[in-house]
């Protein structure tokens, strides 16, 4: 187990830059996640810790201990790719094996390691198989252990769960998470789903174009998003946004856009704010309000069913449309509703910036 830490890096492939000035540390122990789309950087920034890719500037540190010119091989991490990489011609036990023999370790200790990392893998029962005997998740599971089986000081991830159907990705993350609370390895993860970053991560480091967004433990970056990309990045529906403008008065701040307009209370913003509401935070109006910050009044354009809930979209405004959560049947499409949003949840975000500014 070691601490990480990433100093200024930044890795540049010609004239493009694919991390920049990335600064994060990791304690030990920790599991961490970087999370973004395709070409955020995420995966560079995790190769440069194994060694995979050199660096254009910065420092890296593995226990504090600067490693950037240190092989791979003499790092001591251990990494998991999309592809399993396992060797078709051995089986189980030898695969797991492999990397211990090449290092020359004692029969006796190769033998009591694998037989611990596939008791906790529950492999078992495959160790006499060969890899084109195994399901997809018996084969990632493989692949974590044929890397845990080293005893890494730190255990790299790079979108290990992506070849997986959606059931068994669910399993095998829950699975993952349960190993390293249990053998306690400093774990760096990537993936661009965002649904694995919040359920896996002790912190989530949410990045966009080369840079890091904003880092924090998934259940503040869910609910004090830094700006509107991570807003709009996690969540499931994600947040939905329009552009409205502000006037205050004697502590009350009028939020309009045509018609549609609503108040909060609250100190000045610009006279132009972008409103993020997620859509579960958007119910529809009671006759009493029920405690929401509204009336707001829109035609349903979509409807999405996802069992006892749908969520719909309602559009209040040309090009302006709010996503809201209501009881699966409760309306139909084209259908005129009246809604409005769950108090302290409301984001405003200058237009300008993009930066969150407060919630309402």
């Amino acid at each position: 187990m070691a601490t990480v830490e990433y100093e200024g890096v930044t890795k540049r492939f010609g004239s493009t830059v694919a991390v920049d000035d990335f600064s994060l540390s990791i304690g030990d122990g920790e599991f961490v996640v970087l999370v973004g789309p395709s070409g955020s950087g995420k995966t560079t920034a995790l190769r440069i810790l194994a060694g995979l890719e050199s660096l254009s500037e910065g420092r890296v540190r593995i226990d504090g201990r600067e490693v950037n010119d240190v092989s791979p091989k003499h790092r001591d991490v251990a990494m998991v790719f999309q592809d399993y990489a396992l060797y078709p011609q051995m089986t189980v036990r030898q695969n797991l094996a492999f990397s211990m023999r090449i290092r020359k370790v004692p029969a006796e200790d190769i033998r009591r390691r694998v037989e611990e990392t596939a008791g906790m893998l529950g492999l078992d029962d495959l160790l006499g198989r060969k890899p084109r005997e195994l399901s997809g998740g018996q084969r990632q599971r493989v692949a974590l252990g044929r890397a845990l089986v080293r005893e890494p000081k730190v255990f790299l991830m790079d979108e290990p769960l992506s070849n997986l159907d959606a059931q068994l990705r669910t399993q095998t993350r829950g699975e993952i998470k349960r190993l390293q609370q249990q053998v306690g390895i400093t774990t760096v993860y990537v993936t661009h789903d965002q649904v694995e970053a919040m359920t896996m991560g002790d912190r989530i480091v949410v990045m966009n174009r080369g840079v890091i967004e904003q880092i924090g433990d998934p259940a503040s970056v869910y609910n004090e998003p830094a700006n509107v990309f991570v807003a709009g990045f996690i969540g499931s529906p994600p947040m939905t946004f329009a552009t409205f403008s502000s006037r205050s008065d004697d502590g009350r701040l009028r939020l309009s856009r045509g018609e549609a307009a609503f108040e909060v209370d609250g100190p000045d913003v610009p006279a132009e704010v972008i409103v993020g509401v997620r859509p579960e935070h958007a119910r529809l109006w009671e006759e009493d309000g029920g405690g929401l910050v509204g009336p707001l009044q829109g035609t349903v354009q979509f409807a999405e069913n996802i069992g006892r809930e749908e969520f719909v979209g309602v559009e209040i405004a040309p090009e302006t449309r709010f996503v809201v959560e209501v009881a699966a049947g409760d309306v139909a499409l084209g259908e005129t509703v009246r809604f409005g949003f769950r108090p302290d949840t409301i984001h405003l975000f200058d237009p300008e910036t993009r930066r969150l500014l407060r919630k309402a």
